[in-house]
């Protein structure tokens, strides 16, 4: 399949980029900057865009199978998320090609409380609550949208590198939780997950999560 994505560079979007050319896909790595220096694994493409523009989103994905997106703001910055989500959005629209965007977990209900969000919890770290809330809006942007064929995937609560192994449960939009209340997943198996539900969609125009 070919695959091009948004984000490559960051720390899920380097490990789809991995995970994708692991399973033989032709990928494709876009970038705003190209005086930067991108450190890419062997065997992926480059080619300059910004997910805020649906123009450069239209370019780069003609002929392409599927998008991913896993763009993530600097501090301060989070309205971009939305920006670029329009801009995926608009670009895409009636293409027919598969838009899957890695988003954030805070819209995950947690179990037993009888609705309310990993966000609205008490004790939510502070520093990470602005793109939460970012996040949250760029779901309910992905469910507003009827032209797109979109699916957005909500990692666990803990969400850092680690180990592949392969074997986590999938859920929809409740937060998944060990045994011990922990919600987990490594950056590695959460982009297995990505490119699983790319070859075998699953969960079209919806979200689904993952975690151990």
């Amino acid at each position: 399949m070919r695959i091009t994505v948004f984000g490559a560079t960051g720390n899920v979007g380097s490990r789809v980029v991995t995970e994708a050319l692991a399973r033989g896909h032709e990928v494709t790595a876009v970038v705003r900057d190209p005086a930067k220096p991108h450190v890419l694994p062997a065997g992926a493409g480059l080619v300059v865009g910004d997910a805020r523009d649906p123009e450069d989103v239209a370019r780069i994905s003609v002929g392409q199978d599927a998008v991913i997106t896993a763009t993530r703001p600097a501090p301060g910055s989070e309205p971009e998320l939305l920006t670029a989500t329009r801009g995926l959005l608009v670009g895409l629209a009636g293409t027919g090609v598969r838009l899957l965007a890695v988003g954030g977990a805070g819209s995950l209900v947690v179990p037993g409380t009888g609705g309310t969000t990993l966000v609205e919890s008490p004790g939510f770290p502070a520093g990470i609550r602005a793109i939460a809330l970012a996040c949250g809006e760029q779901l309910d942007l992905y469910r507003a949208d009827e032209k797109a064929d979109w699916t957005y995937l909500s990692p666990a609560a803990l969400l850092e590198p680690g180990a592949r192994t392969g074997r986590f449960r999938l859920g929809l939009d409740e937060l998944l939780v060990d045994a011990e209340g922990r919600s987990v997943i490594s950056m590695e198996d959460l982009a297995v997950a990505l490119l699983d539900e790319v070859e075998r969609p699953a969960h079209r125009r919806a979200r689904f999560t993952a975690a151990y």
